[in-house]
């Protein structure tokens, strides 16, 4: 449950904030003045900060600033709550530092839509802890030495894989856990009629394989280089012995894990109740944030039709008929093995 801190004076607006962000699942924590709320943020360390900019004695602005000094605070979305329209406050506040603003009065789904936004956001930067070579070996390292760890390898292996090269089966044992420094990797499952269903794609930066080693498991899936790779292979003992000797490690992957399951959820909810047009379109979105976990304004989805359908878990007859109609709504451009996209937000926010 992620925890949100309200910054507002007034009682009646910070009630109805608190009232609909708890409703949401949130865990709220409130502030009636800046002064309370930077003494809060600094003892809570909540997951995002809405805070109003009038405020008798130290207001918004000051928060903010007051904020950014310290950090612990750092990455934390702030979100500026006003009643002033005028653009040079808007600039101000985005040159001090927020992430987004939003104006008084306001419907709560636009309260909301902020939250998660920022939050998916700020949720794909830290994951992005290990997304260089060099960091991750030295974060190693580091707990080799502070855990006083013997670990089998001083430099972790980096292999260059061609497309449709199979790095694992179903059945095998796990003797490695894997981290992207290149290119694409898709997992999958094959029924019995032998269709296969892509169960995720991977990209720069993320680690995969890694269940199946933490619950000593053979592969219940398939695994093959979708583009050209480089990854880091790490033994399994090695991956092990990080998890049990550090807790930043451990925590880490739990956060990983944990978004990886509300994912899987929030697919499964999708493939039963929705249509296929809203089907598609929460794929195409789902892959995007995927590849903007290594590139933020990625607009471009570069993957065959075929794994496309695969990864929805529709027919490609239908995939490529709906991406027409798509094409024909101005919502995406199609080109060969690409779909680009031209209208996120009406794409996120299909109606039918």
């Amino acid at each position: 449950m992620y925890k949100i801190l309200i910054i507002e004076d007034n009682v009646e607006v910070r009630g109805n904030i608190i009232e609909i962000l708890e409703l949401s699942n949130y865990q709220v924590i409130s502030a009636g003045d800046g002064k309370e709320g930077v003494e809060l943020a600094l003892k809570e360390v909540p997951d995002l900060i809405i805070c109003d900019i009038m405020m008798p004695g130290l207001d918004g602005y000051g928060v903010l600033h007051l904020l950014k000094r310290h950090k612990e605070m750092a990455g934390i979305p702030f979100i500026f709550l006003t009643a002033k329209t005028e653009k040079t406050d808007l600039r101000k506040g985005m040159e001090l530092g927020a992430d987004d603003y939003i104006t008084k009065p306001f419907e709560g789904i636009e309260l909301l839509n902020a939250i998660e936004t920022r939050i998916i956001k700020a949720e794909s930067i830290k994951k992005k802890i290990f997304s260089d070579v060099a960091t991750l070996n030295q974060f190693i390292e580091n707990t080799e030495q502070s855990a006083h760890l013997k670990l089998t390898s001083g430099e972790r292996e980096i292999n260059e894989y061609k497309k449709k090269h199979v790095l694992y089966s179903e059945g095998q044992h796990p003797k490695l856990v894997y981290f992207i420094v290149e290119g694409k990797v898709k997992t999958f499952r094959i029924n019995k009629d032998g269709k296969e269903f892509i169960t995720n794609i991977y990209g720069i930066g993320d680690f995969f394989g890694y269940t199946f080693v933490m619950e000593n498991l053979n592969y219940q899936e398939n695994a093959t280089i979708l583009e050209d790779a480089r990854l880091m292979l790490i033994p399994r003992t090695d991956f092990l012995n990080l998890l049990s000797h550090n807790l930043d490690t451990a925590k880490q992957f739990i956060k990983i894990i944990s978004r990886d399951i509300l994912e899987k959820e929030e697919y499964l909810l999708h493939t039963v109740y929705n249509s296929i047009r809203k089907r598609v379109a929460f794929g195409i979105i789902q892959l995007l944030e995927k590849l903007r976990r290594t590139s933020e304004k990625e607009t471009v989805i570069n993957i065959s039709r075929e794994n496309m359908a695969n990864s929805i878990g529709i027919a490609t007859e239908s995939l490529i008929r709906t991406l027409s109609e798509f094409k024909d709504e101005k919502l995406i451009d199609l080109q060969p093995g690409k779909v680009i996209i031209i209208n996120e937000n009406n794409l996120r926010n299909l109606q039918y």
